[in-house]
């Protein structure tokens, strides 16, 4: 673990591990951050502390259950948006805590928005994410009769064209 720990007041140190404990790592990372910030450490630097904790407290850490990817609870929380999913659509994202991860998200008419379906981790006994997210957003995607969009479905890459951006293209000026 790097040595920015050591500089941590110790109610912040036990604010971050509290954190960690319920697997709430954005709220650890913010608090490591907005602490050490003022000593020139950045948003990757606090991750990494973050981590180190997630390491050192191992088993201790109550993880958070994964989103189901079953169709009938994808279905469920797509219905629940406001307006009409247009696309069913996947997107990698990452951090220091949990490596590469996939977005699974509705893409919704009206509002122009986006509602959040499921986060998929990679799992031991499982897929890799992207064959997972893939997988379920699909079925989702053909349950809904809409069109599902994931650019990079083998290798993550989060800059990636999103849907609507494809779509404006192929729609042209």
């Amino acid at each position: 673990m790097s040595g920015w720990w050591d500089h941590l007041e110790e109610r912040t140190r036990q604010e971050v591990d509290a954190d960690v404990l319920r697997d709430r790592s954005l709220p650890a990372i913010r608090s490591v951050w907005e602490a050490l910030r003022p000593l020139g450490v950045g948003l990757h630097e606090a991750e990494r502390v973050v981590h180190a904790r997630y390491e050192a407290l191992g088993d201790r850490v109550r993880r958070t259950p994964p989103d189901p990817l079953d169709l009938a609870s994808l279905a469920a929380r797509a219905a629940a948006f406001p307006g009409r999913v247009a696309a069913v659509e996947a997107l990698w994202d990452g951090d220091t805590v949990h490596d590469w991860f996939v977005v699974l998200i509705a893409v919704l008419d009206a509002p122009e928005e986006e509602g959040h379906l499921a986060t998929v981790h990679h799992r031991p006994d499982g897929p890799p994410p992207g064959a997972a997210a893939a997988e379920a957003g699909r079925a989702l995607a053909g349950h809904l009769q809409v069109p599902f969009h994931f650019a990079s479905p083998d290798v993550p890459d989060d800059e990636a064209p999103r849907w609507r951006a494809v779509r404006r293209t192929a729609e042209g000026p």
